[in-house]
Formats: structure tokens, C-alpha cells, sequence
């Protein structure tokens, strides 16, 4: 996103846009609605973002970047965190319907097949959060695999819909009877 030149009346567009598809969806939050809330011209718009599809990019790349930081926080700044508490407190920063991912989980369902640049950033982010993980738990004895994280993701993925569906915050399955990567890593 450093790359990333738009003026302060266009991102503040995408601030307000983010919330718009987070609370409506990306395909009811279309083009009228968004410049009807954000109060700026069709012209300045499509000057700005050239199409829906760059705009939802755009919007996809700072809720990535906002999310990045969180993990990047929980990962690097919580050092009195154990291992296994920092992959807790990524679960549960991901199983959130007020965190930034809700927007990039809906955006799984709703845009590939209309927006697929868009959709790639949302796959960047899930390849980038795999490796940050296996990078997180690499210096343990343990021997994991990438499919042990991807079960890692699916599993947030699985609170999410949880979530959505009102049942609440899933806990974590760290008391499970087979071997697991959570029980792995309590030991």
C-alpha cells in the first residue's frame, strides 16, 4: 500500500467505503450508494479509481494492511506471549465480526468471480498469514506443516461463520482428544 497515491478526500471515499461493504456487502454497496455517502462526484471518483473493481482493490489492500499491522503487534510486540497465546490471540483477532478481517472473509463469498484482482489481495493476505505463522512457530520443536496452518485458518474461517450464524465466539478446540497442532503446542 506504500505505493499507493490517492488524495485525502479519495481515501477518506475508501475509509467510508470499507464500512459501507462491511455493513452491506459489496454487491449492494454499489457505485451511487458509495458517492452518496461519501458526497463526492462521479468524475472524482472514476478519476481517482479508474473502475469498482480498482476501488474494491483498493479498499481490499488498506483492510489488508490494517489487519497486517494487528498480527505484525500481536506477533512482535506481545514478547512476554508464549507461542501458543500469540496463536490464541490471532484466532480470536480474526474471529471477530468488528476486526478487519470480517471485510476480507465476506469478500471470499462475494467477489471472486466479479472483482478477481480484488479477490487476489484477499488470497495474498491468507498465503502471507500462513507464512507468518510457520515463521512464528518455527523456532518450536515441534515439526509442523503448512496443512497444519491452513487447519489453523480454516478454523478461523469456521468461528467466522459461526459468527455470522449467532452462535457466538467459537473457543479455541485446545482440549481436543486427537493430536492437534493447538495440543502440539501446549506441551
Amino acid at each position: 500500500m506504500s505505493n499507493l497515491k490517492i488524495s485525502p478526500k479519495a481515501l477518506q471515499a475508501v475509509y467510508t467505503s470499507i464500512q459501507l461493504f462491511d455493513t452491506y456487502g459489496f454487491h449492494k454497496a454499489g457505485i451511487d450508494f458509495i458517492l452518496q455517502e461519501t458526497k463526492i462526484a462521479k468524475m472524482t471518483f472514476y478519476n481517482n479509481f479508474q473502475s469498482k473493481e480498482r476501488f474494491i482493490e483498493i479498499c481490499m489492500t488498506v483492510q489488508k494492511e490494517r489487519l497486517k499491522q494487528e498480527v505484525r503487534a500481536i506477533m512482535y510486540s506481545c514478547q512476554h506471549l508464549t507461542a501458543a497465546d500469540k496463536l490464541r490471540e490471532i484466532y480470536l483477532l480474526h474471529a471477530d465480526l468488528n476486526s478487519p478481517y470480517h471485510l476480507l472473509f465476506k469478500a471470499i463469498f462475494e467477489i471472486e468471480q466479479l472483482y478477481p484482482h480484488a479477490y487476489q489481495v484477499v488470497l495474498e493476505y491468507r498465503e502471507w498469514l500462513v507464512q507468518e505463522i510457520l515463521e512464528l512457530l518455527s523456532g518450536m520443536e515441534i515439526r509442523l506443516l503448512k496443512p497444519d496452518v491452513d487447519l489453523f485458518l480454516f478454523m478461523i474461517d469456521g468461528a467466522m461463520v459461526q459468527l455470522l450464524c449467532g452462535f457466538g465466539v467459537p473457543v479455541l478446540p485446545l482440549y481436543c482428544d486427537s493430536p492437534s497442532l493447538f495440543q502440539r503446542l501446549n506441551q
